[in-house]
């Protein structure tokens, strides 16, 4: 037979049931409380706290970046200074190189006018030469005409020695 437990059976079950969890969630709070409080002995026996550690860490990050902030501000000052440096140097080359060409256009100058004068001698020479190839000529066909061919050779020779003077000035 199939007993019906009766309605203060039910009741005392409920009962029982309902008291469990006041103690379950008693138990628990209890447990988390005393965790806490552990961890809050540990940090302060310790010494050490993840917050102090992040302020730490958060200060050594900005100190790096400060320092590596310093020497790229040097590095850049550095090469500033070289590149003035290099242009300084450059602007040196520049000026010599116009001092070689002023140079080197004043020696062209110096060497054509030399040709000239070597040119206006050449002439002088070959002007010698053919008034004395004319005055031995004119003493072969006329000796008595002597004193003619001296005064030809010394009026070129005059003639030469004044084309040597100016193209010496």
């Amino acid at each position: 037979m199939i007993e019906v437990a009766s309605d203060g059976a039910k009741t005392r079950g409920i009962a029982r049931i309902g008291t469990q969890p006041i103690a379950l969630a008693a138990g628990a709070l209890i447990v988390i409380v005393l965790g806490v409080g552990s961890i809050a002995l540990w940090r302060a026996y310790t010494g050490t706290s993840p917050e102090r550690d992040r302020i730490i860490a958060s200060r050594q990050l900005q100190v790096r970046a400060a320092q590596a902030s310093e020497q790229l501000v040097e590095k850049t000052k550095a090469l500033e200074t070289t590149q003035q440096e290099s242009i300084d140097q450059l602007q040196v080359v520049q000026d010599q190189l116009q001092s070689v060409k002023r140079l080197l256009a004043a020696q062209q100058a110096e060497a054509k006018r030399l040709s000239e004068q070597v040119s206006g001698l050449t002439e002088a020479i070959d002007g010698l030469r053919q008034s004395f190839a004319s005055a031995q000529a004119s003493e072969a066909s006329n000796p008595p005409a002597r004193n003619k061919s001296l005064r030809a050779r010394s009026h070129a020779m005059g003639d030469a020695h004044r084309k040597v003077a100016k193209s010496r000035n």
